[in-house]
């Protein structure tokens, strides 16, 4: 027999977006409940749909894009390549991938890597757990996405290497594994790196701090650092990782003023 609870939360509107479910609105949920009706009763196949996306996606969806953008404009005449840390699905992954070979389709060099374990949170550390009101994914396992999520992404990459220019020169890789481990060993293995972007959503302290260590000597002037859950009491780990590794009063952190969980630092 199914339990009431779990049934719910298994039609839950919320279930498997990555958001926090306790500061979702009623309007929120039913929102949403509306929109995937939306999508399935719409006319139009799969790609008119998709060509005709702002009808489906949330403001917060398209806001979160817009952010991006901003980000990548900033750093777009800085050498150097784009480093993710937490991919899940691939969403700001591929937006980083679209931007260059929107705005930039002959430099080759401009690679873009994303870091994630795709099986979830491995550890989570005391720093993490500090203070109140600490996220309900902060758990071993928390974020975890579907199985299969990495070759996913790279059969989107797949098809759209099919029409990007220079689509014949790998642009976009995956790095799989705990990024205590994966990202030394790849540090190792490219030493040539320079980082145009530090894109950071680990959301947790050892990694966060790890990659500001070892990366920002990679970043030249002008170079970006964006932040998902600065300032955030359900992920202080990613602020206290920021205060030890580079010092807050060392950073003039920008936020948006039309977005409130993304801000960003560029390298002076």
């Amino acid at each position: 027999m199914v339990d009431k609870q779990d049934e719910e939360m298994e039609t839950s509107p919320l279930e498997g977006l990555i958001r926090e479910s306790s500061r979702q609105s009623n309007e929120n949920k039913t929102s949403l409940e509306l929109l995937e009706e939306y999508w399935s009763g719409s006319p139009g196949s799969t790609n008119v749909k998709l060509e005709n996306f702002t009808k489906y996606v949330t403001r917060e969806t398209l806001t979160k894009f817009l952010t991006r953008q901003e980000v990548f404009l900033k750093q777009l005449e800085v050498n150097g390549s784009i480093l993710e840390l937490g991919v899940a699905r691939g969403v700001s992954l591929m937006t980083w991938y679209h931007l260059s070979t929107i705005y930039e389709p002959t430099n080759y060099l401009r690679e873009i890597v994303g870091f994630d374990t795709f099986e979830g949170f491995p550890e989570i550390s005391v720093e993490d757990q500090r203070g109140t009101n600490v996220s309900e994914h902060t758990v071993a396992g928390g974020f975890k996405v579907e199985s299969g999520m990495e070759q996913d992404i790279l059969e989107s990459v797949k098809a759209h290497d099919m029409t990007r220019f220079l689509g014949h020169i790998p642009k976009l890789k995956l790095v799989r594994g705990n990024i205590m481990e994966t990202l030394p060993r790849f540090l190792d293995e490219n030493p040539h790196l320079v980082v145009s972007l530090l894109h950071l959503d680990v959301d947790l302290y050892e990694p966060t701090k790890l990659a500001l260590e070892c990366l920002v000597p990679r970043m030249p002037k002008g170079a970006v650092i964006m932040f998902d859950e600065l300032n955030m009491r359900q992920f202080p780990g990613e602020t206290m990782a920021a205060i030890e590794a580079i010092g807050i009063n060392n950073m003039r952190i920008v936020r948006f003023p039309y977005a409130t969980c993304m801000s960003y630092v560029v390298i002076e």
